[in-house]
């Protein structure tokens, strides 16, 4: 049995995904000094975006704190209750403590690959559970910028391979 969402709890999610992707690119950026501008960008744009979410949630009233979305199958609650029982990936594990001083920078940019990956997957499930009054293209605008550091990282990774 799932548990139903309300948009204040995805927003709470949406949130933790950001602050962990910020600690991991500032912990990258102490680790890896050759790549400090890169990794720090990268940090004030996942704080950025959970400021956005922050705010999001914030304006949050009345019906929208419920699940917004028309959704009879309930897929979309089922995937978000995937994500926060971690069967994707961890929201509540600091994911800077998978950086052991010991991947060589490849291994770094992959792993930052994979994590926005995941926050894609995640933010989609957002998205189709969030009206439009609620934000939706607030995700969408994330969702693209997210994009942009997968293809940011992509390129960097070619670059020192």
């Amino acid at each position: 049995m799932t548990i139903p969402f309300n948009a204040n709890e995805i927003f709470e999610m949406a949130q933790e995904i950001e602050r962990n992707g910020a600690k991991f690119y500032r912990s990258a950026a102490n680790i890896y000094p050759q790549f400090i501008n890169l990794f720090t960008d990268l940090a004030s744009m996942e704080d950025d975006h959970e400021k956005t979410f922050k705010k999001m949630q914030n304006e949050l009233a009345g019906p929208e704190v419920d699940p917004p979305v028309f959704d009879p199958d309930g897929e979309a609650e089922m995937y978000l209750q995937v994500m926060a029982d971690d069967q994707v990936f961890d929201t509540k594990t600091d994911p800077s403590t998978l950086l052991n001083k010991n991947e060589a920078p490849g291994d770094v940019l992959r792993m930052a690959i994979t994590l926005e990956k995941d926050s894609i997957a995640f933010y989609v499930g957002l998205r189709e559970s969030v009206s439009q009054k609620a934000g939706k293209d607030k995700i969408d605008m994330i969702i693209r910028q997210e994009y942009s550091h997968i293809v940011t990282l992509s390129k960097k990774l070619s670059e020192i391979e």
